[in-house]
């Protein structure tokens, strides 16, 4: 179906707090509206109004034709007990919800008391379950599945159908994800942080999925790469400057739009301010020559001169002339508002003393998880390193990570830890800070030279501040316990850096900063990371390949 989504005048937030207003967008077929902005700017707010989950402070929303089918796919993969991978698809893919209303309305239809408008609510519950595509999912998934490298062989061995979500790993639940989005059948779709988890082959199938989109589609996403390839224009969310604005074009040209209407509006400032101070020193140095002229006459006409005083008193008004005139001219400026500094991410790694010469070494090592082995792999990294390590999910990345820093013992083979080695981390699953302890409770107890104060004040700087420290650390955001990792890596001195997906739920401002700070950190480095502009923009000097439980360098 051909669909258009309109909103006019939106206002979102939450509390009392207005996170954006006035907001107008129309998204029409073909259009793909990335919209960036720092976190909390209102991105996710921003897709559950135009997908009717929450109602808006103010403005409306509307869909032409109303029928239209709207999907939205939350960041987060809620996983349910119990919920197999095809009930999780049909939950994604809103099938569920249309077989739902269809079997209600096919109920309905059975009273004999119904009239036509149980036939008419049955006919348009029967429209929606077959746009929806519901009548042969059951035979799609199992092809999509195979298609993305899960479903190998049986259930037993592979993720199929009937699998469990629960059971499955961070990289596998990404690509069901990815499997439901692939098998939705959306007029408009909606779509927060995609790209997470995924590895390159998942980030290309994503892309080819969103270009080949007949329908509209809205999404957040700080994959810069994903951005330049899939949008065709770019909302900003200036949380700093409380303004919204749509750039026409894709993610590069919004770049430099963006950064040419911010000089522009610095430089429209700068002059304003100069122009005021320069109108309000001459009116300043008036008003000082009218006085001491005054003071002058005075001095001058002791004996009360009426010709004198006259002719002081007309050159003092004269020169009170001149103020006022000065004065009339400062009113008349159209005032330009100084630019608002934005809050940007500003911090340093903290280094330890060096390492020994080899950090890690792994000679003929194979490790076991479950039905997965690493290995066997014979490998070194050396003090100063900076390993790239890339691979598709599921490969054994992360059991790589767990090898190398002593996490996790080998099966087969040995494997040795440095001395002095002073590891900091950032998990993929963010695991630091979890459970029911408060954010400020939890990072002191991990850096306890640090003092309540210190702790909250180095929190604050990287945007957790009070509302945040006392909340339960599992209440926190995915991005806002990416935060407090990056604050405990400012904390703690450490010479061997290990990243396993960095850029998962930061915004594009703390990537770049956290690129920043990683080009002055000189002690070891190992990054795991699918972001192909942090892998072009990161120093590093190998690269390592991980596939089917082997490595390679390259």
């Amino acid at each position: 179906m051909t669909a258009t989504l309109v909103a006019k005048g939106l206002s979102g937030g939450y509390a009392a707090r207005t996170l954006f207003d006035s907001l107008d967008l129309t998204v029409a077929p073909g259009d793909v509206i990335g919209v960036v902005g720092v976190n909390g700017a209102g991105k996710s707010t921003l897709l559950r109004l135009l997908a009717g989950v929450d109602e808006p402070l103010a403005g409306t929303v509307s869909l032409a034709p109303t029928d239209a089918f709207v999907g939205f796919l939350p960041q987060e993969h809620e996983r349910l007990a119990g919920e197999t991978v095809a009930a999780y698809i049909a939950r994604r893919t809103g099938c569920a919800e249309a077989t739902a209303s269809m079997d209600a309305a096919a109920a309905a239809l059975g009273d004999p008391d119904a009239g036509d408008a149980a036939a008419d609510a049955y006919s348009a519950a029967l429209d929606r379950w077959l746009a929806a595509g519901a009548a042969d999912l059951d035979d799609r998934i199992p092809v999509v599945l195979a298609d993305l490298g899960l479903a190998v062989g049986s259930d037993e061995d592979g993720v199929g159908p009937e699998s469990l979500m629960t059971a499955l790993s961070g990289g596998q639940a990404a690509r069901v994800g990815l499997a439901a989005l692939l098998l939705s059948r959306f007029d408009i779709v909606l779509l927060d942080e995609p790209t997470n988890d995924l590895d390159l082959d998942g980030l290309d199938r994503l892309e080819a999925f969103v270009r080949g989109l007949r329908g509209g589609a809205v999404l957040v996403s700080h994959d810069r790469e994903f951005l330049a390839r899939s949008v065709t224009a770019v909302l900003e969310l200036d949380l700093a400057q409380s303004t919204n604005r749509l750039f026409g074009g894709g993610y590069d040209s919004y770049l430099e739009e963006r950064e040419i209407a911010r000089q522009h509006k610095r430089d429209a400032y700068e002059e304003y301010a100069s122009t005021k101070a320069d109108l309000v020193s001459r009116a300043r140095t008036q008003r000082e020559w009218s006085s001491q002229g005054v003071r002058n006459a005075m001095r001058k006409s002791p004996d009360n001169d009426k010709i004198r005083r006259r002719a002081a008193s007309e050159s003092s008004e004269k020169q009170a002339q001149k103020v006022r005139q000065m004065e009339s001219r400062i009113a008349r400026l159209d005032e330009v508002e100084e630019p608002r500094k934005e809050w940007q991410l500003e911090f340093t790694i903290g280094s330890a003393p060096r390492s020994s010469a080899v950090v890690a070494t792994l000679s003929d090592a194979t490790f076991t998880q479950g039905d997965f082995t690493l290995g066997p792999v014979s490998l070194q990294v050396d003090g100063g390193d900076r390993i790239g390590i890339t691979g598709p999910n599921g490969a054994g990345k992360s059991t790589l990570l767990r090898a190398l820093l002593g996490k996790q013992a080998p099966t087969t083979g040995t494997a040795s830890l440095g001395s002095s080695v002073a590891v900091g981390e950032i998990d993929q699953a963010r695991a630091a800070f979890t459970g029911e302890q408060p954010l400020a409770d939890a990072f002191e107890a991990i850096v306890p030279e640090y003092t309540t104060a210190d702790v909250r004040t180095l929190l604050a700087k990287f945007g957790l501040k009070a509302d945040h420290v006392g909340r339960p650390a599992n209440a926190l955001s995915p991005g806002e316990r990416t935060r407090a990792g990056l604050a405990l890596l400012q904390a703690r001195g450490v010479n061997v850096l290990v990243l396993d997906e960095p850029t998962n739920h930061l915004d594009l401002a703390a990537i770049e900063q956290l690129e920043q700070a990683l080009d002055s950190y000189d002690g070891t480095l190992l990054l795991v990371t699918h972001d192909r502009r942090m892998l072009e923009t990161v120093r590093l000097d190998r690269q390592w390949r991980v596939e089917a439980g082997r490595v390679t360098e390259a």
